[in-house]
C-alpha cells in the first residue's frame, strides 16, 4: 500500500488530461518547426506516463478522486482513478508514446508531401480524450471524451486526403456519429430516469426505478459502446476503415479507441447494472465476435485487414469476462484488455515495417522477408504467438483465465464459450502463422532482394511494444492481482460510491455481494492455480470507505 496519502495527490488526476491539450496547443504554435513539435509531444507523454504509473500506485489504497474546479460531486464533473481506470490509463499512455515515437520518422501525407503540422496536436488531442474517457466518473463526460476522439480521429484517419482515406474516414465518422446519437438519447433518458449523470449517484438510484426502464437504458448503452468496440453484429465498419489509414494511425485506433468502447462497457456493467439480466446476452454476442472476427481473419490476404478481423473477433474474450459476471470473470476480462491492447499495437506496428520493407501489405506481394531481414520475422512472430494464446505468454494466461472462471460457474453457455474460445485461438494461430509464411518464408512473383532503410525509431518503437509484451507475461502474477482487486472494487460498488460520493450524497446504495470482512486471500496467475472467488480486502481512501465486502458470483 502506498506510504503517501492519496488525498494530498488528487491533483494528479489533471495531468493525463491537461498536459497534452497544452501540448496540443504549443504544438500548433511550432507548426513551422517540426522537429519542436516532436519534442513538445514526447516531453508531454513522458510526463502523462509517469503520472500515470503514480496514479496506478495511490489507487491501490482505493479510488481517488478530483472534484473538477472544485464543485463536488454530483453537482460537478468527478475525475476517478480506481485500479481498472488506472491500469488502462497505464497501458494506453505507454502505447501512445510508442507509437508518437514509431511516426516521428513517417510520412502520414502518403508520399504526397502535404502539410502535416496538424498530426503531433491531433495525435495529443486523442491521447486526451483517451485519457478523459478513462477517468471521467460523469456519464456527459464520458460522452465528451468520445467526442474528442471521434474529432481527433477523423483528423488522423483522412491525412494526405486519398480517395480511400477519405472513405474510410467518412464511413468512421458516419458510424460514430449513429454510436454517438444513441449514446446522447441514453444519456437524456438516464438523467430522466434517475435525475443525474454521475455513475456512482446513478449505481446508487438505478435499483428504485422500473426495470423495464432500466433494461432498455442498459441495451441503449450496451449498443453505443459496442459499436466503438467494434462488438458483431456492429463491427463491419472496422475492417474497411483502419487498413486505409498511415500505420501509426491504425495502431492507435487498433490498441485504444476499441478498447475505450470495452472500458465504457466494462464500467457501466459492474457500477451502474451490476444486478441487471444481460450477462447471457453478452456472452451470446461474445461468442459471435469471437468466431465470425477469427472467420473473417482467415480469408484475408492482407496483413492489416487480416489484424483488423483479428481485432474484432479478440474483442469478444474481454465482453466474455464482463459476460460472465464474477469477480474472476472481471479479472480475467481487465488483464485481457490491457494485453491486447499492447500486442495487438505491436502487430500493426509490425506491419508497417513489413510494408516498409516489402512496399507492400498483400501477403502475395511480400515473399521472403526472412532472408531480408530475419530479425524483422522475429519480431512479428512474438506478438503473434501471444496473441493467439501460446504459453507461457500473456494471451495464454489471460484465456485461462477466461476458462476457468467460466469452468466455475458451469452452465451450458460457458462450456460453449470455452468452446467457442479455444476454436478461435486454434483459427488466429493458424491465421497469423499462415501470413508469417506467405510474408516470411515462401517466394513471391514480386519477391524482395535487399532490404529498403527502415528509420530506427519505427524498429526501436515497435521492440519496445513487444519487449513490453513479453515483460507482461514476466510480472503477470503482481499485474493479475492488481486486475483482481479492480475487479473487486467494481463488484462491491461501495468503495467507489464513497471514493465519489459526499456522505450526504450516498443515500442507501446497495452492495450487489454479500459482505464477509474476514475474507482475505490473494488470486494465484491462473495456469498456477484456480483463482479464487472471494476477495481481498480493498479499502478506499479517499474519502473512507465502508466496510469491504466479497464478491465472485453471478
Amino acid at each position: 500500500m502506498p506510504t503517501v496519502n492519496p488525498a494530498d495527490w488528487s491533483w494528479v488526476l489533471g495531468i493525463p488530461v491537461l498536459v497534452p491539450f497544452a501540448a496540443a496547443a504549443l504544438a500548433l504554435l511550432l507548426a513551422r518547426h517540426h522537429t519542436a513539435q516532436r519534442v513538445v509531444a514526447l516531453i508531454a507523454l513522458v510526463v502523462v506516463q509517469v503520472d500515470a504509473v503514480f496514479i496506478a500506485y495511490l489507487s491501490m489504497s482505493g479510488p481517488l478522486t478530483l472534484d473538477v474546479g472544485g464543485w463536488s460531486a454530483p453537482v460537478g464533473i468527478t475525475l476517478v482513478a480506481d485500479r481498472l481506470s488506472a491500469l488502462m490509463l497505464v497501458v494506453s499512455v505507454f502505447v501512445t508514446l510508442c507509437v508518437l515515437i514509431y511516426s516521428f520518422t513517417q510520412d502520414p501525407s502518403m508520399g504526397r508531401k502535404l502539410p502535416v503540422a496538424v498530426f503531433q496536436p491531433t495525435f495529443l488531442i486523442l491521447s486526451a480524450g483517451v485519457s478523459n474517457a478513462f477517468l471521467t466518473g460523469d456519464l456527459f463526460n464520458l460522452y465528451v471524451g468520445f467526442e474528442i476522439l471521434l474529432v481527433a480521429s477523423f483528423v488522423l484517419i483522412t491525412l494526405g486526403s486519398s480517395r480511400e482515406r477519405i472513405r474510410s474516414g467518412t464511413v468512421y465518422v458516419v458510424v460514430s456519429v449513429v454510436s454517438s446519437a444513441i449514446f446522447l438519447t441514453a444519456l437524456a433518458m438516464v438523467y430522466a430516469a434517475v435525475g443525474t449523470v454521475n455513475m456512482a449517484q446513478i449505481a446508487i438510484r438505478m435499483n428504485s426505478i422500473d426495470p423495464a426502464t432500466a433494461q432498455l437504458i442498459e441495451v441503449m448503452l450496451l449498443v453505443a459502446f459496442g459499436v466503438k468496440a467494434a462488438v458483431f453484429p456492429l463491427s463491419a465498419w472496422l475492417p474497411d476503415s483502419y487498413p486505409t489509414a498511415p500505420a501509426p494511425v491504425t495502431a492507435v485506433f487498433a490498441g485504444l479507441l476499441t478498447k475505450v468502447g470495452i472500458y465504457a462497457i466494462i464500467r457501466t456493467q459492474s457500477t451502474i447494472f451490476a444486478d441487471a439480466g444481460l450477462n447471457k446476452a453478452l456472452m451470446v454476442v461474445a461468442l459471435a465476435t469471437m468466431v465470425i472476427g477469427i472467420l473473417g481473419a482467415v480469408a484475408q490476404d492482407d496483413i492489416k485487414r487480416l489484424l483488423s478481423f483479428t481485432l474484432v473477433s479478440h474483442i469478444g474474450f474481454m465482453l466474455w469476462g464482463v459476460g460472465i459476471g464474477t469477480v474472476d470473470g472481471l479479472t480475467a476480462a481487465i488483464f485481457y484488455t490491457a494485453h491486447h491492447i499492447i500486442v495487438q499495437t505491436a502487430l500493426f506496428l509490425v506491419s508497417g515495417l513489413m510494408e516498409q520493407v516489402g512496399g507492400s501489405t498483400s501477403l502475395t506481394k511480400l515473399g521472403s522477408l526472412l532472408k531480408v531481414w530475419p530479425f524483422l520475422a522475429v519480431v512479428y512472430l512474438i506478438p503473434a504467438l501471444n496473441l493467439a494464446g501460446v504459453p507461457p505468454m500473456s494471451g495464454f494466461l489471460g484465456k485461462v483465465g477466461l476458462i476457468q472462471a467460466s469452468a466455475q460457474v458451469g452452465s451450458p453457455l460457458d462450456w460453449t464459450l470455452i468452446a467457442g474460445g479455444l476454436i478461435t485461438s486454434l483459427l488466429t494461430l493458424y491465421a497469423l502463422l499462415r501470413a508469417w509464411n506467405m510474408a516470411f518464408w515462401q517466394s513471391s512473383t514480386e519477391e524482395i532482394t535487399e532490404r529498403a532503410t527502415v528509420p530506427w525509431t519505427m524498429t526501436f518503437a515497435t521492440v519496445l511494444l513487444v519487449a513490453a509484451s513479453v515483460l507482461l507475461a514476466v510480472l503477470a502474477g503482481p499485474i493479475y492481482r492488481y486486475a483482481h482487486g479492480g475487479a473487486v472494487e467494481l463488484r462491491e460498488q461501495e468503495p467507489y460510491i464513497s471514493a465519489v460520493l459526499p456522505e450526504a450524497e450516498r443515500g442507501t446504495g446497495q452492495s450487489h455481494e454479500e459482505p464477509n470482512p474476514g475474507v482475505d486471500e490473494t488470486p494465484v496467475v491462473p495456469p498456477l492455480g484456480t483463482p479464487s472467488a472471494s476477495a481481498p480486502t480493498v479499502t478506499a481512501t479517499t474519502p473512507a470507505a465502508a466496510a469491504p465486502t466479497t464478491g465472485g458470483e453471478r
